[in-house]
């Protein structure tokens, strides 16, 4: 039996040796943690899926504050989720579909931060409605297949067509 709850409670070193199985040692290169580089995790939209009579973790789902910096420099945030990740032993399971819909629920109907990911664009389009439509002019810190880069916002929500994605770093008027 799969359980969904807070990934704050699960000891990270057992969520860092999941993402290290799941991703490679050498996964803290990819293009997606220099997106996210310096935030913290949102702990209250991260999540964990575990097998509580096995006191077993099965799979996580981070959430990150990033933005999409505008031609104008004005920051548009975002939440970044990723990584998904599942055990290989237990992927096919359904498990990383729990995680997301896990999250969907944590999300108000009218959340109006878009979310965005790096993801097989069938899949996540399929089951949550992301999309690589509004993302062809995005720019990200270091390489990456733009048909995988998709987005999940209202369509009503204002997107610039240009930009470049990085952490969410706020800033203070003086």
């Amino acid at each position: 039996m799969t359980t969904i709850m807070p990934l704050a409670e699960i000891d990270p070193a057992l969520v860092e040796d999941l993402l290290d199985i799941a991703f490679g040692k050498q996964r803290i290169e990819r293009t997606a943690y220099k997106v996210r580089e310096g935030m913290d995790m949102l702990e209250g939209l991260s999540l964990a899926a575990v097998n509580l009579a096995e006191n077993e973790l099965l799979g996580s789902l981070q959430c990150w504050p990033v933005a999409l910096t505008d031609k104008a420099g004005k920051m548009h945030p975002m939440i970044m989720v990723g990584p998904v990740a599942v055990y290989p032993d237990f992927q096919g399971e359904g498990i990383g579909q729990a995680l997301m819909k896990g999250l969907m629920k944590e999300l108000s109907n009218d959340a109006d931060l878009p979310l965005v990911l790096i993801g097989d664009p069938a899949y996540y389009d399929r089951f949550f409605g992301f999309s690589s439509e509004r993302t062809g002019g995005w720019k990200m810190p270091g390489p990456w297949d733009p048909d995988r880069l998709l987005v999940r916002a209202p369509k009503n929500a204002v997107l610039p067509e240009k930009g470049k994605l990085g952490p969410w770093v706020k800033t203070t008027a003086t």
